[in-house]
Formats: C-alpha cells, structure tokens, sequence
C-alpha cells in the first residue's frame, strides 16, 4: 500500500522500449529493454533500465531503478542556471537556459528528463548519435553538473544577482 502512495509522487515517463537479442546456440533469444524517467517536477531525477522477457515485467524493474537512483539537481526558478553539454557515447547534449515563457524546446529523450525534473523553460539540442538510451544519460549528466548561482558566487567572492541571467539582471535596472 505505501508503494502506491510513493509511486503516485513521481512524474514517470516511459522514454524507450526496445527489442534486444541475446545469440544462443539455438538461435536468438529475445529480450525488452524498458527506459523510464522518475521526477518529481521539483529538481528531483532518477533514471531506470530494466530488462525481461516481457515489457511489464521490465517496466515494473526500470521504474524500481528510477525510485532507487533520485539525483538532486540545480534548478534557477523555472530553468536551468547555466548553459551546459555532456556527451555519451556518440550522443552529445546541449542545454542553455531560457527566459519565462519560452517553454521546453526539446525531443524526445531529452523533453522527458527535463520536463520530468520540473524544467519549464529551456532550449536544446542532441547532437551526435540518436541512440535513446544514450541520450538520456547524456542529458542526464549534463543536468548533474548544474551548479546553483549561489555556489558560484561564494567560489567566486562575488555577489549572487551578478550572475543572474542577462533577462533577469534587465529587470532590476
């Protein structure tokens, strides 16, 4: 009953389902590849990968996965802090921040993990390799190395409305 309760918390997405095969000496065996994205639209992420012999039952192991690998990240009010790119593989992720109202400016893979971790105005790019799987780990690692405005400055030595996005900094005159 509580795992109801918990799973009913969470934004879960259904990213990838894939058909995977194992060669055996009889022949292929085949397998499915479940990919979800856990969040709760409130900066908390998780990714899961699951695989069975059937989708429910891999579904059932990817989002068990997601629950378990909730990763904070930094957000600045309804986008991201900074522009940042990670690559996987031969999936590489772009991800600039963008003003209100823009929106998610995102595909595929990358719009579900952003939109799953409470990310309402962004702008992005997947470039390189379209392989699912590695596109999501790819923006998934980029969404990791945020850091807030806040932790900056304090390296710095500075004031934290100094590095405040140019739309923001516009307002205050």
């Amino acid at each position: 009953m509580a795992y109801q309760a918990e799973e009913k918390e969470f934004d879960e997405r259904v990213v990838d389902i894939a058909r995977v095969a194992k060669v055996v000496k009889g022949g292929r065996k085949f397998h499915f590849r479940v990919t979800i994205v856990a969040g709760d639209n409130n900066g908390n992420i998780g990714l899961g990968v699951g695989k069975a012999g059937a989708v429910p039952e891999a579904m059932a192991k990817a989002t068990l996965q997601a629950h378990k690998n909730m990763r904070k990240i930094a957000l600045s009010g309804t986008t991201i802090p900074h522009e940042v790119i990670a690559k996987v593989g031969g999936a590489e992720v772009l991800l600039k921040p963008a003003s209100l109202g823009t929106g998610v400016i995102a595909g595929g893979g990358v719009r579900a993990v952003v939109e799953a971790a409470g990310v309402r105005d962004i702008l992005t790019k997947s470039l390189g390799s379209s392989n699912m799987l590695n596109v999501v780990k790819a923006t998934f690692k980029a969404l990791e190395q945020l850091q807030s405005a806040q932790n900056i400055a304090e390296m710095r030595g500075k004031p934290a409305k100094d590095l405040a996005p140019f739309w923001e900094r516009r307002k205050d005159g």
